[in-house]
């Protein structure tokens, strides 16, 4: 049998923290050796540890040390380390700033407990796992064009446009409404509308649609 997996998890709020280590102690492929509330205290085990640390797991915004930071230290002397950010944030300022830390891979908080521990064997065995979210916005930065219902005419008012946008983030109807402080029933009636100028039925249809897939 393969060894398993060694992990460390830095997280700086109890409760997410207890989470990803109960997540992990039920996978008998991964083995987390070390855990973390803040990035100062990681960075000062890692760098005096001889132990083999096969992936980190990090929070972004820790006290003392940021999550990108971190990751950017243990790169620095770990090299073989392979930092999967796991966090809330989808903006492209962070994302973009951890990847060119050198982490591997990004996962919003949000993902199933099994796309955590798959990222983590993914990014062990060479891949780097993103959240579909975070993957769409990586393509868009490389294609600006990819997708910008603003810039395409389908007759699409200002907020029809506004809330396709959030569609295309993965925000649910809640969500939604509750961003622009309006009714969930409002953001369905928005959301017909959308549909019905693109003819189409559903979300999927609607972004490939303005995205030019189809």
């Amino acid at each position: 049998m393969a060894e398993p997996i060694n992990i460390i998890i830095a997280e700086d709020q109890t409760d997410i923290r207890m989470v990803l280590e109960a997540y992990v102690s039920f996978d008998p492929e991964i083995r987390c050796i070390q855990v973390f509330s803040d990035g100062q205290s990681a960075w000062d085990w890692f760098s005096q540890t001889s132990q083999t640390v096969n992936v980190a797991l990090l929070d972004i915004d820790m006290p003392g040390m940021t999550g990108i930071e971190l990751a950017e230290k243990i790169k620095s002397i770990s090299p073989t380390t392979e930092c999967l950010i796991c966090t809330i944030y989808e903006d492209n300022d962070r994302i973009f700033n951890a990847l060119k830390a050198g982490a591997s891979g990004y996962l919003l908080k949000k993902s199933a407990p099994k796309q955590i521990l798959d990222a983590i064997k993914e990014i062990h065995n060479g891949g780097s796992p993103m959240s579909s979210e975070i993957a769409r916005r990586v393509v868009q930065t490389f294609n600006p064009s990819a997708l910008k219902p603003e810039a395409i005419s389908f007759a699409l008012t200002p907020r029809e446009n506004e809330i396709l946008s959030q569609l295309e983030k993965g925000f649910l109807y809640k969500e939604i409404a509750g961003l622009f402080g309006i009714s969930v029933e409002t953001v369905r009636r928005h959301v017909h509308n959308i549909y019905e100028k693109l003819h189409v039925s559903n979300r999927t249809e609607a972004l490939n649609k303005v995205a030019g897939r189809s």
